[in-house]
């Protein structure tokens, strides 16, 4: 009869993941199924039901369906996992609904609560759940025996590197496609501006400023209105006419959000597009001028459009797997991660991933093109060099000792404004009038 208790004793700590006992489920599972219920009522919302300005549910179907599809195969497996398994799928999850949650806080406080804000603010307890209850199960899951210290760092090990090849890139993705909007107060550009709106041969309407013509050209600054208001004033002061644009999806224009750029190549040629309409441009001296996602576009619509005479691109990096593909053997470690980062982004934006930059930037010749980076810059600007070496003539590059990304201007004004505006001069200036 000893064994028979024993054996009895042993059933509750026997009973696998998932079954139940009295025809109840176990809480972990019941507060699971609750967790994703409220994710996938985010997703809805967000994809469906309150779309960005400017855009309609069938721009996030995609997003929408890959999401809801996830967090239906995680609620179907949860219950069929071991106590690790489960805190496997637990933790990520809520670490992104955390993420989602600080999003739609962020853009509360800077433009008012909106739409899928207000489901976002339900992923805060659900993140912190999610989290705790990962945490309980990783407990759980410990197993005694004398290779239990090399067992629990091999999953420390395998844990790492899946945030960094799966869970980080998926985070990164997130917020690129779910950026913050910003309100935008008036600024000081030297001279007098006037408020306008582009409109995208797509159908979207872009804000933007415009501080007239006084020397026959213009430039074209992107990505926003007021992240370079420096670098535009010292246009404005020298006779150029400036237009400042918001991309699509950022701050006051409209459109979905995608940190990396994709697909807003149109954003430029509208811009470039209204400029030649102007009475105060001559033809033949349009430029443009980009910093960071906005100088690898800037370079990217310089490749498709030759109205554009002249283009600077400042911090210029890695916008998707096909940059990264420049490093070779010493980017490998971080090939996964670019891959997944790649395909996040082109699920959750419904965009395919651009041109590789340094085939772009061979299709912009005989046009001229001037490249600036930091020594301390980040995202990829070390790749300047194989971008310069691509680029056909004419072509100028900078290598700012000082400064970090896109900080040209903060670190020499003087010789910023020495080479930019000297570069604009030769270019659009000098050059015949005329395309």
């Amino acid at each position: 009869m000893v064994p028979a208790v024993e054996a009895e004793s042993e059933i509750p700590d026997r009973i696998q993941p998932g079954r139940v006992s009295g025809g109840r489920r176990p809480l972990d599972v019941a507060l699971f199924t609750a967790a994703t219920a409220i994710l996938a009522l985010h997703a809805i919302v967000d994809a469906f039901l309150a779309p960005e300005p400017g855009t309609t549910w069938r721009d996030h179907l995609l997003r929408g369906l890959a999401t809801l599809a996830i967090l239906g195969l995680a609620a179907v497996a949860f219950p069929r996992l071991p106590a690790g398994g489960r805190a496997a799928v637990a933790l990520p999850l809520g670490l992104l609904a955390l993420e989602g949650a600080l999003l739609a806080i962020a853009d509360a406080r800077a433009v008012g609560a909106r739409g899928e804000d207000w489901t976002g603010f339900l992923l805060l307890p659900t993140g912190v759940a999610l989290v705790g209850l990962a945490i309980v199960l990783l407990w759980r899951s410990r197993k005694p025996g004398r290779l239990r210290y090399l067992r629990r760092a091999g999953l420390l090990v395998a844990g790492l590197l899946a945030a960094f090849w799966l869970v980080l890139p998926v985070g990164i993705g997130i917020f690129a496609t779910h950026r913050p909007r910003a309100e935008v107060e008036p600024v000081d550009l030297g001279r007098p501006y006037e408020e306008v709106t582009i409109r995208t041969a797509d159908g979207l309407d872009l804000a933007a400023w415009y501080v007239p013509s006084e020397n026959g050209a213009a430039v074209v600054s992107f990505p926003t209105r007021k992240g370079k208001v420096e670098q535009a004033r010292m246009l404005a002061g020298n006779g150029y006419g400036v237009l400042l644009l918001d991309m699509r999806g950022y701050d006051g224009s409209e459109g979905s959000p995608n940190m990396f750029g994709w697909g807003s190549t149109p954003d430029i040629d509208a811009a470039v597009a209204w400029l030649e309409e102007r009475s105060d441009v001559d033809d033949g001296r349009i430029g443009g001028i980009g910093f960071s996602v906005g100088g690898e576009m800037m370079l990217e619509a310089a490749a498709g459009n030759d109205v554009l005479r002249a283009v600077v691109s400042e911090g210029a990096g890695v916008r998707s797997v096909r940059e990264a593909r420049l490093y070779g053997p010493r980017g490998w470690l971080a090939l996964p991660q670019q891959l997944t980062q790649t395909a996040a982004l082109a699920v959750l934006s419904g965009t395919a991933p651009p041109p590789a930059l340094d085939d772009e930037i061979a299709r912009i010749a005989p046009r001229a093109v001037f490249l600036v980076y930091a020594t301390e810059g980040q995202g990829g600007e070390d790749l300047t060099p194989e971008y310069f070496e691509a680029a056909g003539e004419p072509k100028e590059v900078w290598r700012v000792e000082s400064g970090g990304h896109t900080g040209g201007f903060g670190a020499d004004p003087a010789e910023y404004e020495r080479r930019v505006v000297g570069f604009f001069d030769r270019t659009l200036l000098r050059a015949e009038v005329g395309r």
